[in-house]
């Protein structure tokens, strides 16, 4: 579809755009708004970093391909790439994980809500799991790099994946099959643990006497539960296509990467 590569540019750019302003729009008001720092905002901020960090780093090569037809890039900045990518997305699936935790607390005992997660806890448990994110990604373009790549490498995506850049690879790369699998059972553990709690939160929900208290608790999680799924969504797709797609067509794999 290169001939349509301008035209598809413009709704990229503009979901790009969004996506940033809108992350940089909930900075700005959690920073300014003191009646907003309570820990569902703390975490709102993790979330809005997480995506503006993701948004950030995958939209140059975006543009490049779209906007100059520019489809080639060296294999250093490719690593680069990739670890920024899986280093965000590890810390968005992260924070999605505590801001489930959050909303069990938040149902389960309301009363001690603000006094179980304080400011600096809630500082703490974010600091902790964005240097477990930063440093779970961390070796990946180092076992990478030390691969050997065929001449002609062609990517799937207008960006660097790992699982993507690891077949292209024309050496052993036992390796990183394994710890690539290490890192996506960490972030399958994340979902699990994100279903518990809901599963908990649902229980709690069933329990409750009155259908205008069930529907007041489950709005407290709505929000939480689309962007789970918007998240999760896609990646487990993606994981899935990647892992089946040399059973399929060239075509109908390129076309729906």
């Amino acid at each position: 579809m290169e001939r349509a590569h301008s035209w598809l540019s413009l709704p990229i750019c503009l979901m790009y755009l969004l996506a940033i302003l809108g992350s940089c729009t909930i900075l700005f008001f959690i920073k300014t708004e003191s009646s907003l720092l309570e820990p569902m905002c703390y975490f709102l901020s993790m979330l809005s970093v997480s995506n503006l960090g993701l948004s950030i780093s995958s939209l140059p090569t975006m543009l490049r391909v779209f906007l100059f037809n520019a489809t080639g890039i060296s294999s250093d900045a490719c690593f680069a790439q990739e670890f920024f990518i899986h280093g965000f997305s590890a810390m968005e699936s992260s924070v999605l994980l505590i801001m489930s935790i959050d909303r069990f607390i938040a149902v389960y005992n309301p009363l001690k809500y603000t006094s179980i997660l304080t400011s600096t806890r809630v500082t703490k448990i974010g600091l902790v799991f964005a240097v477990k994110s930063i440093f779970l990604v961390f070796p990946f373009p180092f076992i990478i790099k030390r691969l050997k790549f065929c001449k002609k490498s062609f990517l799937s995506h207008s960006y660097c994946l790992h699982q993507d850049v690891l077949k292209l690879a024309c050496s052993d790369n036992r390796v990183n099959i394994i710890y690539g699998f290490f890192v996506a059972l960490t972030a399958l553990l994340e979902l699990v643990c994100i279903s518990v709690s809901y599963m908990l939160i649902l229980k709690i929900v069933l329990g409750i006497a009155s259908h205008k208290g069930r529907l007041k608790v489950l709005n407290i999680c709505t929000s939480h539960f689309c962007a789970v799924l918007i998240f999760y969504v896609p990646i487990v797709s993606l994981a899935v296509l990647h892992q089946f797609a040399k059973n399929v067509s060239p075509y109908y794999y390129n076309h729906y990467c």
